[in-house]
Parts: C-alpha cells; structure tokens; sequence
C-alpha cells in the first residue's frame, strides 16, 4: 500500500528555510574558532570570549538579531559553512581572493599586520643569510601559512599547527626558531604572557594585500546578501554610536580596524 504523507504550512515552511538558507525567527548562528586569543577564546568557566565575540554580539545587537555560537576547528570553518553548520564566520578570517571564490564577505571589521617572532637571545634578523635552514611554525589554513609558504619556502623549515596555541608551545619547547602570525595574536597572546617573557618581533610588518586581503570580515555563504546587508549596516553602526570603540579599548591601545 501506497503511504500519503500530509504535508503541512510547518513542514513548508522548514523546507523553505533549509532551501534557501533563510533564517527562521531571525536565530542566526555565528561559527568561530575559540582558540585564537585575544579575539576567540574559551576561558577557564568555558566560555567564549575575545573581541571577535563581543564585536559579534554588538552587531547582532544593532541588527535586531538574535545569534549564537557554534565553535569549529580552524581548517574545518568554510567547509562547516557550507554545510550550514552555522550561517556566519566571525572568526577573524582575513579577505582574499582565494576565499572569495567559495564565500561572501562582508566589508572589514579590523585590519592588523603580521610579524615574526622569535627568541631575545637568537640574533636573527630577517635576511636570507639568516634565515636559512631555521624552523618556523604558523597555524594551517591561515593567510600567514600562505605567505611564508610562497615567499620562504626555500629558506626555512616550516612547520603548521592546527592552533596558533600549539605553535606557541613549540617555540617555547625550542621546537621551533621562529612564528609567524597576525601580530596582535601574538602581543596579547604570547609575548604578553608569562611563557612568551623571552621573546620579541623581528622585522617589518606584513600587510600585502596579495597574501593578507582586505582585512578582517564575515564571511558567508554565497547569495545570502540580506544577511550581509545587515551586518554591514551593523558594522557601521557600532563604528559611529562608540561601541566599536569601547570594545576595542577593553583589548588594544590602538584602533584596530585600520584605515577607513
């Protein structure tokens, strides 16, 4: 026998929802990585934390919207987006052409450079001579690995880690000669530190636009335009009544979002 299956006004209306990836009761679920201070972090209580976080929840705020937060391992981020495990990336992912051709992005919410780090005592400086068959660690998936795997690659060693956390640890267990991050993350999360004390910045900050984009934004998927009309909308919002600014005191000395 032939089932007849009753399809109801909900039952529509979920399909619409999954279909078109539409966001039911205005929920929007925001993914980051939580292990990535001082933007995403899980504190000792469990708890996401960082300016990310807290600039997520200001523009939500703006927007009327009402948002959680889904924490997903690094390299997973724009395949876990995809697969609408979440609907939005607030994860301090850097703008670039390569990312641009599988996601949307909203415009910037910060823009900061990158730096290498390495021992006080290691006198190196960043010439070829230097550098030469030193071992340098950088997290995997990240605009950072991208640069110094185009640009140094027959120089020095390099090494990836799933979080910027382990690559830390590695210098500090003299795995490692050299970091290479975003240079905020590794101030406040590493030289400021008591494990981080004996280390320094070496050399120029990196900011091409080649290997570093655009700066900062939220990346989401493709054609979902309302949604990033919103946050945009939200971003400069938060700009102009002083949120922005009072979040970004609470972490920098600096404004972090760079040039207008």
């Amino acid at each position: 026998m032939r089932h007849i299956v009753k399809i109801t006004a909900s039952v529509i209306l979920a399909l619409f929802f999954l279909s078109t990836g539409a966001h039911a009761e205005n929920v929007v679920r925001i993914g980051t990585e939580g292990a990535y201070p001082p933007f995403n972090y899980i504190d000792k209580d469990g708890n996401l934390q960082g300016f990310d976080i807290e600039i997520a929840e200001a523009l939500c705020e703006a927007a009327e919207m009402e948002c959680t937060f889904v924490t997903q391992s690094w390299d997973g981020m724009i395949p876990a987006l995809l697969a609408r495990k979440y609907d939005a990336i607030i994860a301090s992912m850097s703008i670039t052409e390569e990312r641009k051709e599988r996601v949307d992005f909203t415009k910037k919410y910060y823009q900061t450079p990158a730096r290498f780090v390495t021992h006080k005592d290691a006198n190196i400086e960043i010439t070829e001579e230097d550098l030469r068959g030193k071992t340098v660690g950088v997290q995997r998936a990240t605009v950072s690995a991208n640069f110094i795997n185009d640009n140094f690659s027959d120089i020095l060693t390099i090494r990836s880690y799933d979080t910027q956390e382990e690559a830390n640890m590695d210098i500090v267990s003299n795995r490692l000669d050299l970091l290479f991050a975003d240079a905020v993350v590794l101030q406040n999360g590493f030289l400021e530190t008591e494990p981080g004390a004996d280390y320094e910045f070496i050399g120029p900050s990196y900011t091409d636009e080649e290997w570093f984009g655009e700066g900062i934004g939220i990346a989401l998927r493709k054609g979902d335009d309302e949604l990033r009309e919103k946050f945009n909308k939200a971003i400069i919002q938060i700009r102009r009544d002083g949120t922005y600014k009072e979040i970004n005191d609470k972490y920098f000395d600096f404004d972090v979002y760079g040039d207008e």
